[in-house]
């Protein structure tokens, strides 16, 4: 299990998580009240292609995922699947990332993202939701919903944590982060507590928004998600006979 961020860089990323709203949809998204009107929405996404061949492993995600400002190599779940394609493994990663889909958006897509041979779902949803202030009893559900579908499916769950902006508070930002633990406890999946752990905050590792990761800080979070899917790969190898 990953080291839960340290609290000053989870700061620094959700002070500006803007960018996992509005950045991400290349559209302006504000809060309500300031008077300014969000665009019109874009469309959803076409599903993944079906599986050409080999077991899948699915990351539903947002524009952290999709790897905004990057391009389609870069993103982790492409710079994953290099690293397991390494060690000998055949599973495929379908990066299922939509830019700035909160954890409803992502319940949404998740029927038809889990299309083929899905035999791991990482679900790294929730930054939006943090960013919009959406109550975490909301985020909760549809994240319980997510991870029941693939559990009732056969398919093994890795849930990647965020971290809410500290604007809402205290107590909505301790809320937020609960959310993420009482989920993996009460499903036993694996768990990773922030995704961008090691990564949020720090320059060297962002892009100018400084909220999404570069090359480098894809390439970091690519490994630390590697670590937190240790327990869940063994499970994919048939036994030595």
């Amino acid at each position: 299990m990953l080291t839960r961020v340290r609290t000053g860089a989870a700061v620094l990323v959700c002070a500006g998580l803007a960018a996992c709203g509005a950045g991400e949809v290349a559209r302006p998204a504000v809060e309500r009240g300031t008077g300014v009107q969000d665009a019109p929405p874009i469309a959803a996404p076409a599903p993944p292609p079906a599986s050409k061949g080999g077991p899948l492993l699915v990351v539903l995600g947002d524009s952290l995922t999709a790897g905004l400002g990057l391009d389609p190599d870069q993103a982790y779940p492409a710079l994953l699947e290099r690293r397991l394609r390494s060690e000998g493994s055949d599973l495929r990663v379908v990066n299922a990332g939509q830019s700035g889909d909160t954890s409803a958006a992502g319940l949404r897509r998740a029927e038809w993202s889990l299309a083929g041979d899905v035999r791991i779902l990482i679900v790294a949803l929730g930054g939006n939701d943090g960013l919009r202030g959406l109550p975490v009893e909301q985020m909760k559900r549809n994240l319980d919903e997510i991870v029941s579908l693939a559990k009732r499916r056969g398919i093994a769950v890795l849930l990647a944590g965020m971290e809410a902006p500290p604007n809402f508070g205290a107590t909505y930002t301790a809320q937020f982060r609960n959310v993420f633990h009482e989920v993996a406890r009460e499903h036993d999946v694996a768990f990773m507590p922030f995704l961008l752990d090691g990564v949020a905050g720090d320059p060297a590792l962002n892009q100018a928004d400084l909220i999404h990761p570069n090359a480098a800080g894809a390439t970091i979070v690519a490994e630390r998600v590697r670590a937190a899917l240790e327990p869940l790969l063994p499970a994919l190898t048939p036994a030595t006979q």
